[in-house]
């Protein structure tokens, strides 16, 4: 029997990456997965390359329109929602003295106010007992340089994930944090660096990591996986570090 036999779950930016494997993860253990993207064509690529058992929804987290459309559609379609993961989120490189209200807006409207709404507007199709994992990141406890505000955003979501199973215990939905180390996805694509600064930021990385390497969506999937499960029933509020030790040094 498959881990997610006759589930529903929602993977928010689940085009590429983590979103992407963690979709493709779901369907196999036997979930049906509505995924979102902003862009058609990518969402449209996604829902192919999964194959079946899958819809597309065109969305952006931080319009809560688009969420509501979502919405309505999963309720049409489905009528309920067991699993969610909250992925989808992005930040770029920018220092202390650089940053501008643009910057700060985007990152946080996607990252903090996407994130929440996402949750809170899927609440009325969650049964009792449902599955909500939170995408953070290695960067809710440790410091980068030029990534300030983007670890502000994972820091909120962590410490969503510890207040939100206090206001959900009547109901005994679980919600727990995935925090990813360095993962390479299409997301890095968005820093700002050439393909040689990307490669030496990653060659820089992996010599902290004690595994002495990057992870891969896959391995970020599978532990999506597990907190999406019953075999994760009595985890709850945690922050799972997915990042081969880097934090724990």
């Amino acid at each position: 029997m498959n881990k997610l036999d006759g589930k529903v779950a929602l993977v928010t930016g689940g085009t590429s990456g983590i979103g992407l494997a963690t979709s493709k993860h779901f369907v196999a253990e036997g979930a049906y997965v509505f995924i979102t993207g902003r862009r058609q064509p990518e969402l449209d690529a996604a829902v192919k390359g999964i194959g079946k058992n899958v819809t597309g929804v065109q969305s952006d987290v931080s319009n809560l329109a688009d969420l509501d459309r979502l919405y309505a559609t999963i309720k049409q379609e489905q009528g309920r929602l067991d699993i969610i993961f909250a992925n989808a989120g992005g930040g770029e490189l920018v220092p202390l003295g650089s940053i501008t209200e643009e910057h700060f807006d985007k990152t946080f409207n996607t990252n903090v106010k996407g994130l929440l709404f996402t949750v809170q507007k899927a609440l009325p199709l969650l049964p009792e007992g449902a599955s909500i994992i939170l995408n953070a990141s290695t960067t809710s406890i440790m410091g980068t340089p030029a990534f300030s505000v983007y670890s502000a955003t994972k820091a909120a979501g962590r410490s969503f994930a510890r207040n939100w199973i206090l206001d959900l215990k009547e109901r005994q939905i679980r919600v727990n944090a995935i925090s990813p180390g360095v993962v390479l996805t299409p997301g890095y694509d968005h820093l700002g660096l050439s393909d040689e600064q990307l490669q030496s930021f990653v060659d820089s990385q992996a010599v902290t990591i004690p595994l002495g390497r990057v992870g891969t969506p896959d391995e970020i999937a599978k532990a999506v996986v597990f907190l999406a499960s019953d075999d994760s029933s009595f985890v709850n509020g945690i922050e799972l570090f997915v990042d081969g030790g880097m934090a724990q040094i």
